[in-house]
């Protein structure tokens, strides 16, 4: 049930980036860059990934984004290769400040559900952590940030988000990230 549940998660997430759109509707893909802290294991992780979505004229639209962060856990002495990849779709509403053509701000807020992948390769050294090996989860993620164009074409993005895998005492962690925006 679960499998069939991310799945449709996955599915529903891509047809709302691909979904025909009338012409006014505004796509975009955005690389980013950031950083993770906030959690429960270590504070101030790297973390890299690219958002893709559409917002129309109105306020609402929608979101793919994945995120990869290395040596999430800690250094690779301590853990062996350990990482976190996100890949979530977000619902998004955005108020376009200046309209939805050329030069403008669009504040937003997001929130949406998907995956959160974890994979810990213990070094065998003396710190302990559970689980070792490759967990998938089903998790959501919600935060808020602002888009800026400086032109039809090419603006600058930043945002904060909030990650939590599905169990209510698990794992969770905070992402600030800033990046470019092509539309």
């Amino acid at each position: 049930m679960r499998r069939v549940l991310k799945s449709l998660l996955l599915i529903a997430a891509v047809a709302m980036v691909w979904a025909p759109v009338q012409a006014r509707a505004d796509g975009y893909f955005s690389p980013w860059g950031g950083v993770n802290f906030g959690s429960n294991i270590h504070n101030g992780r790297a973390a890299v990934g690219i958002n893709a979505g559409y917002m129309g004229a109105g306020i609402f639209g929608g979101e793919v984004g994945f995120g990869y962060s290395p040596h999430f856990f800690g250094a690779t002495s301590d853990f062996g290769a350990n990482s976190v990849i996100d890949l979530m779709g977000n619902l998004v509403i955005g108020i376009p400040i200046g309209g939805t053509h050329g030069a403008g701000l669009r504040p937003y807020v997001s929130a949406g559900a998907g995956l959160i992948r974890t994979q810990i390769d213990h070094a065998g050294n003396t710190v302990d952590f559970s689980p070792v090996g490759s967990n998938n989860d089903f998790g959501f993620d919600f935060g808020a940030g602002v888009t800026g164009y400086m032109s039809q074409h090419f603006g600058l993005r930043g945002d904060i988000r909030y990650f939590k895998d599905k169990d209510a005492s698990s794992f969770h962690y905070w992402r600030a990230s800033a990046g470019i925006v092509i539309r």
